[in-house]
C-alpha cells in the first residue's frame, strides 16, 4: 500500500516552538515518526507523541450540511493565508471531533496527494458535494483563484444553509403546535373523560348535547385510537412516499403550498432568495449565464421556480435579456426584476443579485421571527380552547344540577 494511501490515526503531542515555548496539539499522521517530521517542519521541536485514544461511545460521524460550510470557510482560510493545500487539509482536520468529517477530508487530502485535483477528489463524494460546488472549486482552480473561490463557496453555503434553517422553523413551527393540540385532547378525552362518565352514570337525568358529544368522542377514540394511530402514520407516510416518487404530485404540492397564508410568503420569498444566491455565485465565478442557470433551476427547492428558471434560461439563450425573461415568466417580484435590469445595464450583474439575494434573505428572516410571535398567542388560544372546552363539557351537568336545587 503506498504512504499516501495509508490510513492515518490523530496523535497528541507536546513540544516547544521555535522561542523554546512549551507547546501541544493533535495532529493526523500515518505514525509517531511521520508526525514528528511534520512537526519539525512547522518549526516545532517535538517532545512526548501518543496516538489518541477513540471515545468510549465513539464519536458522532453523521455529516450535515453546515459541516460542509464549515470545512469549506477553514479550506478558505487556511489557503488566504498561504498554507498550501495539503497542509490545510491536515489542519483542518486535525481540529474536528466529528469523525465521519474528519475521515471524509483525509480521504480527499490523500486523492489529491495522488495527483488528482480538489474538484476531482469532491466528485468522489457526490452525496456531500453537489456537481455546483464541484463545478464552482474546478473553476477556482483553473483561474488559479482557488482560495478566492472558496471563500466565495463558502460565503455561499452558510447564507443557503441559513435560510433553509430559518423555512423548516417557519415550517415546523404550524406543525408542533397541531400536534400538541391532538396529543392534549386525545389524553384528556381517554384519560380524564371516562372518569367524569361513570360519575355522570349515577345522575339518572339526561345530560347536555354537548357532554353527550364529548363523551361519544371519548367513547370512539378509545375503541379506535389503533386505527386513528394508523391512519396517522399511513398518511404521513403515504405523502412522503407520494412526493418523492411521483414528481407530478410532488409539483402541485410546490405549487400550493405557495398560495398558503404567511408560510407560503416565506416559501416564495425564500425562494428569490435562493435563486439570486446562486445565480450570483456561479456567474461571479466566471461560469456563462446559460450554464448558471442550469445550476440554480435545481437549487430553488421548488418547481414552481424551478419551472420558471428553465423557461428563463430558454429565453436567454436565444438572446432575450435576463431581466426581460424574468418578467415574461410572471413569478419573479418586481424588485428583483428591477435589481437585476440595473445590474445588467450597469455590467455588475453579480453584485446586484447579491444586493437582491440580501434583500430576501432577511425579508424571510422578518416573516418568520413575526410567524413565531404570531404563532406564541395562537397556541395559548388553541390549547386552551380545546382544554377549556373540555373541561366545561364535563361540569355543565354539575352546573346544572346546582342550579336546579
Amino acid at each position: 500500500m503506498a504512504a499516501n494511501e495509508q490510513k492515518l490515526d490523530t496523535f497528541t503531542w507536546e513540544g516547544k516552538d521555535r522561542k523554546g515555548n512549551k507547546t501541544s496539539g493533535e495532529t493526523t499522521g500515518a505514525s509517531p515518526a511521520l508526525v514528528k517530521a511534520q512537526l519539525r517542519k512547522q518549526g516545532i521541536k517535538p517532545g512526548k507523541i501518543k496516538k489518541k485514544s477513540k471515545p468510549l461511545f465513539g464519536g458522532r460521524t453523521k455529516i450535515t450540511p453546515f459541516d460542509i460550510a464549515t470545512f469549506t470557510r477553514q479550506m478558505a482560510t487556511m489557503m488566504k493565508a498561504g498554507v498550501p493545500l495539503i497542509q490545510s487539509f491536515d489542519i483542518v482536520s486535525d481540529g474536528l471531533e466529528n469523525k465521519g468529517l474528519q475521515e471524509l477530508i483525509i480521504a480527499i487530502r490523500n486523492d489529491v496527494a495522488s495527483g488528482n485535483s480538489f474538484a476531482n477528489a469532491l466528485r468522489q463524494h457526490p452525496k456531500h458535494f453537489d456537481d455546483l460546488y464541484c463545478n464552482l472549486v474546478d473553476s477556482g482552480e483553473a483561474a488559479g483563484a482557488l482560495e478566492s473561490m472558496l471563500d466565495r463557496v463558502a460565503t455561499y453555503l452558510e447564507k443557503t444553509e441559513n435560510l433553509k434553517r430559518k423555512v423548516r422553523k417557519a415550517m415546523t413551527y404550524p406543525i408542533s403546535i397541531i400536534i400538541v393540540a391532538v396529543i392534549v385532547t386525545a389524553i384528556l378525552l381517554v384519560k380524564v373523560v371516562p372518569q367524569f362518565e361513570s360519575l355522570f352514570q349515577g345522575f339518572g337525568a339526561d345530560l347536555p348535547a354537548f357532554t353527550q358529544m364529548v363523551i361519544g368522542m371519548s367513547e370512539w377514540l378509545q375503541a379506535w385510537w389503533w386505527a386513528v394511530l394508523i391512519g396517522i402514520i399511513g398518511t404521513v407516510f403515504g405523502f412522503r412516499t407520494a412526493k418523492k416518487r411521483s414528481p407530478r404530485f410532488s409539483d402541485a404540492v410546490d405549487k400550493y403550498v405557495l398560495k398558503l397564508p404567511v408560510v407560503g410568503i416565506i416559501l416564495d420569498q425564500s425562494a428569490v432568495a435562493k435563486f439570486a444566491r446562486v445565480l450570483s455565485t456561479t456567474f461571479a465565478a466566471g461560469v456563462p449565464l446559460v450554464d448558471a442557470l442550469d445550476s440554480v433551476s435545481g437549487a430553488t427547492g421548488n418547481a414552481v421556480y424551478r419551472d420558471a428558471i428553465l423557461q428563463v434560461k430558454e429565453e436567454v439563450s436565444s438572446g432575450t435579456q435576463l431581466q426581460t425573461a424574468m418578467r415574461q415568466t410572471g413569478v419573479f417580484p418586481v424588485l428583483a426584476i428591477q435589481l437585476t435590469s440595473i445590474g445588467e445595464e450597469s455590467g455588475n450583474l453579480d453584485e446586484m443579485l447579491g444586493k437582491v439575494a440580501d434583500h430576501y434573505e432577511a425579508v424571510v428572516d422578518d416573516l418568520v421571527d413575526n410567524l413565531t410571535s404570531l404563532m406564541e398567542p395562537v397556541i395559548m388560544s388553541v390549547l386552551g380552547i380545546l382544554v377549556g372546552g373540555l373541561i366545561i363539557a364535563m361540569y355543565l351537568p354539575i352546573f346544572q344540577m346546582g342550579s336546579a336545587m
